[in-house]
């Protein structure tokens, strides 16, 4: 199917996607809302995830690191300094992107396992740091975080719902764009054989370290938008379950690819909701999840042959044309 013919579809699945989207607060109860927001936080910590396995080969088992740093920085600010929710959501992405910085300077030169370990391990120093800090407020946490200001009042749950759709669609167009320039297809040239692309003249440390930023950045403003959502936050909440949970939507979505980490987040977000009496073995299911991913859809959800479902996989490969996603 040629491109000019995908155009149609994919308008008018958009376009009843967003009518949904916006209709949405008016249409259920303030519990979907709350599990609405939360799909679109983890839509963007998937997404952001996706950029360092996906497309540029780096296994970091430490995302949920700079989360963490994210809801706490913008946290902190807004309860200690009165800040408005701007800044607090600023500067949570711009510390996280530090974090990662100093992160990716001293792991980033590791290869495959020990990459993993080690981005895991400086993950948990600093989740460790933060509870222990009293600064921080230690284990309580911080409270009282307040919702921004919205036309002299404070911003509804409905109106906050709009803004994180705003800030997740900006973020996936972002990574669409990133992906589909110079520095994605140096990315993914980089994933597929680092040696060659560093025979080729390519800076691979460089342009390892730019994903490693730009991914903990997007992870950071999620985490901003978490804190300020729940309007309490505490250490335990950003334990490497959570690490695991993204790295699960990533692989059962279809990593290296842009509709993926959106689906896989949906669906772990929103299945155990639906299932919400069956809790006690969530971590057992995404583990089920994963494994069946594995097997029988390892390049996940997006990877799939959809033969029954064809507008479904039109529609998600012109998203994913120009992606450098190779067909069997």
């Amino acid at each position: 199917m040629e491109l000019k013919n995908k155009r149609p579809a994919l308008l008018i699945l958009c376009g009843a996607v967003l009518i949904v989207l916006a209709a949405l607060p008016y249409l259920f109860s303030g519990y979907v809302l709350q599990v609405a927001v939360y799909v679109g936080i983890y839509v963007m910590l998937a997404a952001s995830l996706n950029l360092l396995i996906g497309y540029t080969g780096i296994f970091s088992m430490g995302h949920v690191a700079f989360y963490c740093v994210g809801a706490y920085t913008s946290a902190l600010l807004a309860t200690k300094l009165d800040m408005p929710f701007i800044i607090c959501f600023l500067a949570g992405g711009a510390a996280a992107g530090l974090i990662g910085a100093l992160v990716g300077f001293a792991a980033l030169r590791l290869n495959d396992v020990f990459l993993a370990f080690t981005t895991m391990g400086l993950g948990e120093v600093i989740r460790i740091i933060i509870q222990n800090s009293s600064f921080t407020n230690g284990a309580l946490g911080v409270t009282g975080i307040p919702m921004p200001e919205f036309f002299g009042g404070t911003m509804s749950r409905e109106v906050f719902y709009y803004m994180v759709l705003v800030i997740v669609f900006l973020s996936l167009y972002f990574i669409y764009r990133l992906v589909h320039s110079h520095t994605g297809r140096t990315w993914m040239t980089i994933r597929d054989d680092a040696d060659a692309a560093a025979s080729l003249g390519i800076n691979v440390f460089r342009y390892k370290m730019l994903a490693m930023v730009l991914s903990c950045v997007i992870a950071g403003l999620a985490g901003s938008l978490y804190a300020t959502f729940v309007q309490y936050i505490n250490a335990s909440n950003f334990s490497i379950t959570v690490s695991i949970n993204i790295i699960a939507m990533v692989a059962i979505g279809g990593m290296g690819t842009l509709t993926g980490p959106v689906a896989g987040a949906v669906i772990l977000q929103v299945l155990p909701e639906a299932i919400r009496f069956l809790s006690d073995y969530r971590q057992l299911m995404f583990g089920v999840a994963l494994v069946i991913s594995i097997m029988f859809a390892p390049k996940g959800l997006a990877g799939m042959k959809w033969k029954r479902l064809k507008p479904v996989r039109a529609i998600c490969g012109l998203f994913e044309a120009k992606s450098g996603q190779r067909e069997e």
